[in-house]
């Protein structure tokens, strides 16, 4: 299924509750936006979750669905609520409550990108934000949200693995110094917004496969995550962050040499996730 707002992949046959989703991923810059910002190529793009479509684009082979976004993430981030509006940035917005998202330029309509840097000279109508997470943000959500009820009708629960890459140097400051950095990070906003044992076989699903893995430092999980898990309704959501270096150079946003061989290590961990929703029933006998 192709439209302007996401792209979804499904598997020949529905085998797991597992749902995978790409909020982050989308490079479909609109002409018009580039129009608009006063950011280079590069630049514009530094905030995205370069590649991890691609990482996850066998998902389908293992019985899950995947859920891409198309909208680029300095365009309309699908991370915030669509309340989530930047009276900075955007004309006729009433100033809210502080919130530390809206607070630091990352509000739905992100006003910069990595390390601050602004998207635009001036101001956004309130028109043009509306606009955008109407063509958007409501039709991915949407979607999304219909994934999870069909895996809820058909599983009894739902699981979503919200996939995301990370900074390498935003892991400078987990652990003491000295200390080896995690290569992937699970947040579940300390337990909220899914069940210990679920979180439990995610985390044995990467450690397994090697990786050094940390919960909730120095990422918990933001909207998706607190929107979507929902543990006492069987309604699952961890948001997995995956360094970067492991599979691109950063300063060029291109894969490197290593791409290909960590997507083959990504694709068993990917097999032990939606082996999770195939394990509904002995996770109640256990619990």
């Amino acid at each position: 299924m192709l439209n302007t707002a996401f792209h979804l992949d499904r598997p020949t046959t529905r085998t797991t509750s597992v749902v995978f989703a790409s909020p982050h991923s989308g490079r479909d810059y609109p002409e018009t936006f580039l129009q608009q910002t006063v950011l280079n190529g590069r630049e514009v793009r530094s905030s995205e979750d370069a590649f991890v479509d691609r990482l996850f684009a066998d998902v389908p082979a293992h019985g899950a669905p995947f859920l891409q976004a198309r909208a680029p993430r300095a365009y309309l981030d699908l991370n915030r609520g669509a309340d989530e509006l930047d009276s900075a940035l955007i004309d006729g917005v009433r100033r809210a409550a502080h919130n530390p998202r809206i607070a630091s330029g990352l509000g739905v309509i992100p006003r910069v990108v990595a390390n601050g840097r602004h998207i635009y000279r001036g101001k956004l109508s309130l028109a043009e934000a509306h606009q955008r997470i109407a063509r958007y943000w409501r039709p991915y959500h949407d979607q999304l949200q219909t994934l999870l009820d069909e895996s809820n009708n058909r599983f009894g629960e739902a699981i979503l693995i919200d996939c995301h890459s990370m900074p390498h140097e935003a892991l400078e400051s987990v652990g003491p110094p000295g200390s080896a950095r995690p290569d992937i990070v699970l947040g579940d906003r300390f337990g909220a917004t899914a069940s210990n044992g679920i979180m439990e076989h995610a985390e044995a699903a990467f450690s397994g496969a090697g990786l050094r893995v940390a919960r909730n430092m120095p990422f918990a999980g933001a909207f998706i995550a607190q929107h979507y898990g929902r543990p006492s309704r069987g309604q699952h959501a961890i948001q997995v962050e995956i360094d970067r270096r492991l599979y691109m150079d950063e300063r060029t946003l291109e894969p490197h040499a290593d791409f290909d061989a960590f997507k083959t290590l990504l694709n068993g961990v990917i097999a032990q996730l939606a082996e999770i929703g195939r394990q509904a029933d002995q996770r109640v006998a256990a619990e």
